[in-house]
């Protein structure tokens, strides 16, 4: 070993859905939306000074931030954007959480929280989800030095109601709760309304599900003053401009069009329960999903030979070999066109397997 090696750090990173290059496939394993954005988006684009790409952005965001206190019906000083949600979690855990108490979060979720908490030196605890992947309030109960929860939980799909969320905030007045709201958008409960009550909680959104703009990485959180003014000083401690000026321009365009956002989710969804009832007629078992994917199992068949079998037909869904779930995957919801193709393809390799 060379000597300056032992002070390098150790990591296990978050490992994303397969990104293949080749330009026939069905990409159903990354939860994308198969949706191109709104129309008003391009409109933007277009009108893009390029000449001025040669000055700094507006360190505020004011124009989408004013534009997502809005829709949100928030004051603008409870909003905060960054790039992707991703990067406004991981401002959240610099902010938020630094108790020598463990936060808390599921056995099974999102697999970025545990690689921020090892990445910022974050103690953490896990609590397991019940037979039916359900997250146990009580749970939740104990001292802890924060929680973050996904509602809907990912990668199960299952999302919870006002009542479960507000029942988590009075046992935890104490610390930050932060509920991650990636998914709500397809048919799930937003804690928005709970924040008047709640001093303590953040809710993170992102512009990568229901809105299209995964390939230009908006992600917001919105809170009380108090604790958005913390994330901008985080945020100006680590890198003042994070937002580019197109993600900006962009992003404002796409909260504007409310019209296509709502047809666009809602097509989402009938998508969605049509294809939940074409696997369950094939025998598989489906979790109730709240999100753009579906969480599925099949009783004869193990899911790595399901994820195999569709991967040779150009057909990309998730597996994860982990425990609990390694015998689900996890299929998002693309067009009609394309669940239509992987029905087929599945009946006729059911057929031929069982």
């Amino acid at each position: 070993m060379k000597p300056w090696q032992d002070k390098l750090r150790v990591l296990d990173p978050y490992v994303p859905g397969e990104q293949s290059k080749e330009k026939n496939i069905i990409k159903l394993n990354a939860n994308e939306n198969p949706y191109p954005p709104s129309p008003k988006v391009e409109d933007a684009i277009k009108t893009l000074d390029f000449s001025k790409l040669n000055l700094y952005p507006d360190a505020l965001s004011s124009e989408l931030i004013e534009t997502l206190a809005t829709h949100h019906k928030v004051d603008k000083n409870q909003v905060f954007v960054g790039n992707g949600s991703d990067e406004v979690i991981a401002f959240c855990y610099m902010a938020f959480f630094n108790s020598v108490k463990p936060i808390v979060f599921p056995d099974i979720t999102y697999s970025f929280y545990p690689v921020w908490c090892r990445l910022f030196n974050v103690p953490f605890k896990t609590k397991a989800l019940d037979s039916n992947f359900k997250i146990l309030a009580a749970d939740y109960y104990e001292e802890n030095g924060g929680i973050i929860l996904p509602n809907p939980n990912a990668p199960t799909g299952i999302g919870e109601g006002k009542d479960f969320i507000a029942d988590i905030l009075e046992h935890n007045q104490d610390v930050i709760v932060i509920i991650d709201e990636a998914y709500v958008d397809f048919g799930g409960y937003s804690a928005i309304e709970l924040l008047e009550k709640y001093e303590n909680l953040v809710i993170v959104h992102t512009f990568s599900k229901s809105r299209s703009l995964a390939g230009l990485r908006i992600g917001s959180a919105i809170a009380n003053p108090q604790l958005i003014s913390l994330l901008n000083s985080v945020k100006n401690s680590f890198n003042s401009y994070t937002m580019d000026s197109i993600a900006m321009l962009v992003g404002t365009a796409s909260i504007k069009d409310n019209e296509y956002f709502e047809a666009n989710a809602k097509n989402i969804i009938q998508t969605r329960e049509i294809f939940a009832k074409n696997l369950k007629d094939l025998g598989f078992t489906v979790y109730p999903s709240q999100t753009n994917f579906l969480l599925v199992s099949h009783p004869k068949i193990e899911a790595n030979e399901i994820f195999r079998a569709c991967k040779e037909q150009n057909i990309y869904i998730r597996y994860f070999n982990l425990p609990r779930i390694d015998n689900c995957l996890r299929i998002t919801v693309g067009t009609d066109s394309e669940m239509n193709t992987l029905k087929d393809f599945l009946k006729k390799y059911i057929k031929d397997t069982v």
